[in-house]
């Protein structure tokens, strides 16, 4: 058997719950490393594909719109609420009942 089989019958004990050896866990924890740093390396030379690059520069896009579609938003609610506060104030100031209309 071969230590990549070895290390993988350790690895299905461990998650099992078996207890291991330390020589057996030295050996697992010495596969773990070999197959992060081989995935670690594989990871790194690859590069982004060109779709996801574009669907990024979507979503960057898109979270652009949403920030200053809610700046105008806020900036529109700050604007309704003196509105409504001039309104308040003027209505303050129409008389108490309506005076006739004369012709």
């Amino acid at each position: 058997m071969d230590a990549d089989e070895l290390a993988k019958q350790l690895h299905d004990k461990a998650t099992r719950g078996v207890g291991l050896s330390p020589d057996e866990q030295a050996k697992l924890d010495a596969w773990y490393a070999r197959q992060d740093a081989s995935e670690s390396a594989m990871l790194a030379q690859t590069s982004p594909p060109q779709a996801l690059v574009a669907l990024q520069a979507q979503v960057d896009a898109a979270v652009a719109q949403l920030l200053t579609v809610t700046q105008r938003i806020r900036d529109l609610t700050l604007q309704n609420d003196a509105l409504r506060r001039d309104i308040a104030a003027l209505k303050q100031q129409l008389p108490r009942s309506p005076a006739p209309l004369t012709a």
